[in-house]
């Protein structure tokens, strides 16, 4: 069992003023993995006190943008160096299978630094304008912002870290950390990777904690950029204190992404592809395609396409290299899985396969990919973001329709296609009402800004434009 006491700050171990700790329990056998301090005001102060200190007076906002890249490459590899201790620290706190996280928690999030270091080593941080207004020039120059506070969640933690920490040391930020509370372990393994990696004291800090230290941090006035990832209901709750004193926030919230299969595809082969997308670390993803749109015409077929994929997921210990499919994160997430199948069965809809907890394993927080068919658009099971291995089909008569159902939703995060005309899934993209949407896949680009629309969040990760969230904007007029 892992326990640690401290907050990560200046470069160093820092024991916390918090007696509470919070307990993390491995969701696939029960059993504690570990625990971290529940931290309090004082521990934040430290964390932040260090971040703003290292902005104003240390080396690494000065540095040239070549030489943060140089760092950053430094840093991926000394995560890649902890690359299985990172993945299987990540499986053991919230359950996703170990190949899985392996690529989520090592590989994708070692790209995202170097693409972001590459991008760093090109940047041009000022432009010289002839002036409009008046005889002379206007430097342009985009600085640092300065100190960001990072608040990850846990279904994919390392990625959910990466997407901002990478961007934010790009740009010569200075950074305080708060993993999610179920997996902040893997938290002081990027600490650890930090101090390998020779980064100058301050430039990252972590703090663990509930919800109650993400207020902190969003609160805090030395803080000057905000970025969240998490449930709709955190993001709404850190925008607002945001707001207070106008600080820019980034949100990448929750989502209910539909994926609208079309009446001339090779149902057996979507379906292969689909269910990846849809049941894939047990549906806990934001972009989890939870709603399948099929054509009545073909609906039987699609259901029962679907329903065989997701009986060929192999269910158990995550630690198992053949698991397909781990536990649901926490007691607590089953429960919200479990009862939003029981209002799917009490308003109407039948399950096709799953809706329940499988007979093996006996313990851990297990629930069987789950198939609802007589779904309609209207039922909680398609509205609502269950966050967990369950998918609603929903019939269609025509395209229109099935556009509009699948624009009908609170969220706008993501969604997909599938046909085997590529440029009529191409018209069907252009209608969507989300941030991201697929053609025949499902992949977000690192290279291009993802993000989300109404309850989904604001604000973009990746591509050039995750970097410019970091970056601001300074005008310098000189005379001619």
């Amino acid at each position: 069992m892992l326990e640690y006491r401290d907050v990560y700050a200046d470069g160093r171990l820092v024991g916390s003023g918090s007696a509470d700790v919070i307990t993390i329990v491995n969701p696939a056998t029960e059993e504690v993995a570990g625990a971290v301090p529940s931290m309090v005001g004082t521990d934040v102060e430290v964390a932040v006190t260090a971040a703003r200190r290292a902005f104003d007076a240390g080396p690494w906002p000065q540095l040239t943008p070549a030489e943060r890249a140089a760092a950053m490459v430094r840093l991926a590899a000394a995560l890649e160096a902890r690359a299985e201790d990172a993945a299987r620290l990540v499986t053991a706190e919230m359950g996703m299978p170990i190949q899985l996280s392996r690529r989520n928690n090592v590989t994708i999030p070692c790209g995202i630094i170097r693409y972001y270091a590459a991008l760093a080593r090109d940047m041009s941080t000022e432009e010289m304008r002839e002036a409009v207004s008046f005889t002379g020039r206007t430097m342009v120059r985009r600085e640092p912002v300065g100190v960001a506070a990072v608040i990850a969640s846990w279904s994919y933690p390392l990625i959910l870290a990466f997407c901002q920490l990478a961007p934010a040391l790009a740009a010569g930020c200075t950074i305080v950390l708060k993993p999610a509370a179920e997996t902040s372990l893997s938290g002081y393994i990027l600490a650890e990777a930090f101090e390998a990696a020779d980064f100058p004291p301050g430039v990252f800090n972590l703090v663990t904690g509930t919800g109650q230290v993400a207020e902190m941090l969003a609160a805090h006035p030395c803080v000057d950029i905000v970025a969240v990832a998490g449930p709709t209901s955190a993001g709404r709750r850190i925008a607002a204190i945001c707001g207070e004193t106008l600080k820019p926030v980034s949100l990448e919230l929750g989502g209910k992404s539909a994926a609208i299969v079309l009446d001339d595809v090779d149902l057996d082969a979507t379906a292969a592809e689909l269910s990846c997308l849809c049941f894939a670390n047990a549906g806990q993803a934001c972009f989890t395609m939870s709603r399948v749109l099929a054509p009545r015409s073909r609906y039987d077929e699609a259901v029962s396409a679907l329903a065989c994929q997701a009986s060929r997921f192999v269910v158990g210990d995550p630690m198992a290299e053949e698991t397909t499919m781990g536990p649901l994160a926490s007691p607590r997430q089953r429960v919200r899985v479990e009862s939003s199948v029981a209002a799917g069965v009490l308003a109407g809809a039948r399950i096709v396969t799953g809706g329940r907890r499988p007979a093996t394993p006996v313990r851990g927080y297990y629930f069987e990919p789950t198939v609802f068919a007589d779904a309609d658009a209207e039922m909680a099971i398609s509205r609502d973001e269950i966050y967990g291995p369950v998918v609603a089909v929903i019939p269609y008569e025509s395209e229109s329709e099935a556009v509009a159902i699948a624009n009908d939703s609170s969220y706008g995060l993501a969604g997909s296609v599938w046909t085997d005309d590529p440029e009529r899934g191409l018209g069907i993209a252009r209608r969507a009402r989300v941030g991201t949407f697929g053609v025949n896949l499902y992949v977000p680009d690192i290279g291009a800004p993802w993000g989300g629309r109404k309850a989904s969040g604001m604000g973009s990760v990746y591509g050039p434009e995750g970097l410019q969230t970091y970056l601001a904007t300074k005008c310098v007029f000189l005379p001619g």
